[in-house]
């Protein structure tokens, strides 16, 4: 989440995540507006276009006069979205590069296996050590 977005696009951006993450479960209810806007303590009508963006992106439907909640499918459609966008903006400029260097697909994934993995346990002075 980036702080210099928009309040509505950081909420709609903490919404997906908890719907990644799953906070919001397919089919559970979000908390409402009004909970969101007193949570975060900003505007009803900048909560509400936080949530409408959801609902335009199908990742949320509205249930008259009960709620918002999260569509069937939405964690896989973010999730596919995410993928979508990792590729276009790691893995589209790795193998550009990798072409330019003259490094071929399986010295690539060579490279790309030995490379030191890290988790959110393992920190860099960790894994250097």
């Amino acid at each position: 989440m980036t702080e210099s977005a928009p309040i509505f696009i950081q909420l709609s951006q903490s919404i997906e995540e908890g719907i990644l993450d799953g906070l919001y479960p397919e089919e559970t209810q979000v908390p409402s507006t009004n909970e969101f806007a007193s949570f975060m303590r900003i505007n009803p009508a900048t909560a509400g276009k936080a949530l409408n963006r959801l609902v335009d992106q199908g990742i949320l439907y509205k249930k008259r006069g009960i709620g918002m909640f999260v569509a069937t499918g939405a964690r896989q459609q973010l999730v596919q979205e995410r993928r979508d966008a990792f590729a276009a903006a790691y893995i589209k400029p790795l193998v550009t590069e990798a072409q330019r260097l003259g490094i071929n697909v399986d010295s690539l994934h060579e490279m790309i296996n030995a490379a030191p993995t890290y988790t959110s346990k393992t920190t860099l002075e960790g894994a250097q050590s």
